[in-house]
């Protein structure tokens, strides 16, 4: 099995205590982590009811503080204890254990981002459509990325409205540059636009959205999940795997659907349904997105190892200070 088990004498029988303060998949191999992933952004996670919810963070509860092992006397079966641990992962903050907004979850981001990608590629012509559906993808990823932001210090008020500010200006700037640069090329370049522009505005929008990891450092904690520490070092490698599985994770649907409906517009084959091309691309979105969004979460690992002799001086001789024999801590990347 994947999930560390450990084995407690109870009498003359042996108990098996199910660890689910890790995945149920070994999160050090890729196909461990895209099954893990595939569960955790799975978009049926957005109609849990509040009862639902409150249900699977009880029993998370109950069991992350109950001395036995034993879920009969929980009257539950294991697989039940799993599924509850993944519906209040979909819910619930990693870290600070608050239910997040329904739309900065990762269970909506298939939903969300085929019907705002599908958007933006097919009004990507006029000027105004491009600064509306600019701003509404930047609106959202910055919900997503303070929803899912690393650690448990809440950003300022002031902070998050000039991060909201820089990545939406920085965004439509971005896009509306790349259109009018794109007009003196082949049609095919136009229909890339919205993908140039979604990757460097990510490369502004998640920095912007935790600057205070950048200014503060990112919480890095030991094997038992004690907090250890702070490092803004840490901190910055969080932020470009983050970056990077968020444009890789754009680039399918935001490729294959341009090559798609080039082909469609050269064949002339929605000549008489113009009406068809935005839920075509929003279908492909939906589709391309299903999988990708698992597939490029796995990419790197949620809780990162990194040995303490790679972090600053000051990070690391507090550590050493305090923990002699602590070689390796963990940070939360975030998602």
């Amino acid at each position: 099995m994947p999930v560390k088990t450990e084995v407690l004498q109870k009498e003359e029988s042996v108990v098996q205590a199910v660890d689910i303060d890790r995945p149920y998949w070994d999160q050090s191999t890729y196909r461990g982590r895209a099954l893990h992933f595939l569960t955790v952004t799975n978009p049926l996670n957005i109609f849990a009811s509040t009862k639902e919810l409150e249900r699977a963070r009880e029993v998370v509860k109950k069991y992350r503080e109950s001395d036995d092992a034993d879920l009969g006397k929980f009257g539950i079966t294991e697989n039940e204890l799993w599924r509850c641990k993944y519906l209040y992962d979909s819910a619930f903050h990693p870290d600070t254990g608050e239910k997040m907004l329904l739309i900065g979850r990762m269970s909506a981001q298939v939903p969300m981002n085929m019907l705002i990608t599908g958007c933006m590629m097919t009004f990507y012509k006029s000027t105004p459509a491009v600064i509306f559906w600019q701003w509404i993808n930047q609106s959202f990823n910055a919900v997503v990325n303070y929803t899912n932001r690393s650690g448990s210090k809440p950003i300022a008020s002031d902070t998050l409205a000039r991060s909201y500010i820089g990545a939406t200006g920085g965004a439509v700037i971005t896009a509306l540059t790349l259109n009018r640069l794109a007009q003196h090329g082949p049609p095919l370049a136009g229909r890339l636009v919205p993908l140039a522009a979604v990757a460097a505005a990510n490369c502004v929008n998640i920095p912007l959205m935790r600057i205070t990891e950048l200014q503060n450092g990112i919480e890095l904690q030991n094997a038992e999940g004690t907090k250890v520490g702070q490092s803004k070092r840490a901190a910055k490698q969080a932020i470009v795997s983050v970056t990077l599985s968020r444009i890789l994770m754009a680039s399918p649907s935001m490729v294959l659907a341009p090559i798609i409906m080039n082909y469609l517009d050269r064949k002339k084959l929605l000549r008489n349904m113009k009406w068809a091309a935005g839920p075509i691309q929003v279908l492909i979105c939906g589709v391309c997105l299903t999988f990708a969004t698992p597939l490029c979460c796995a990419l790197f690992a949620q809780r990162v190892p990194i040995p303490v002799h790679q972090l600053e001086p000051e990070v690391r001789s507090k550590i050493q200070s305090s923990q002699p024999e602590l070689d390796t801590v963990y940070y939360n990347k975030g998602l």
